[in-house]
């Protein structure tokens, strides 16, 4: 039986520039970087007030990655939307949709990642 999750990967094929992204606009913290034993690049980054961790991968070996629309996202909490949207938007990477306000009360907002990863932001509604 699965305990809990510990990471999710994805394979990129600038590492250093979606690490960037992770720790400048996103405000992860790299934990961890290494060799596997295949020789693939991995680096981890974990959320504030977050046990699971992200994994990236870079293996040149597998060929190029390309990315299809809407095929998956990570999605984070923000404490404020607006103030996180223009924060990201000052360093390139504006909201791609949204803010949008969900029938709880809650906001949503996404931006792209480099590579075309999607990022869904939220801001919980405040009670």
């Amino acid at each position: 039986m699965v305990t809990r999750l510990l990471h999710t990967r994805y394979r990129v094929d600038d590492l250093d520039r979606m690490a960037k992204f992770y720790v400048e606009v996103l405000g992860l913290k790299e934990i961890s970087r290494h060799t596997s034993p295949r020789g693939s690049t991995l680096a981890f980054f974990k959320a504030p007030g977050s046990e699971e961790t992200i994994e990236l991968c870079h293996y040149p070996k597998s060929g190029p990655v390309h990315v299809q629309a809407d095929l998956t996202h990570l999605a984070f909490e923000v404490e404020n939307l607006e103030a996180f949207a223009q924060e990201a938007a000052s360093k390139g990477f504006p909201l791609s949709d949204g803010p949008t306000v969900t029938s709880s009360g809650s906001k949503i907002g996404f931006i792209d990642a480099p590579e075309g990863y999607e990022i869904e932001l939220i801001e919980k509604k405040k009670t």
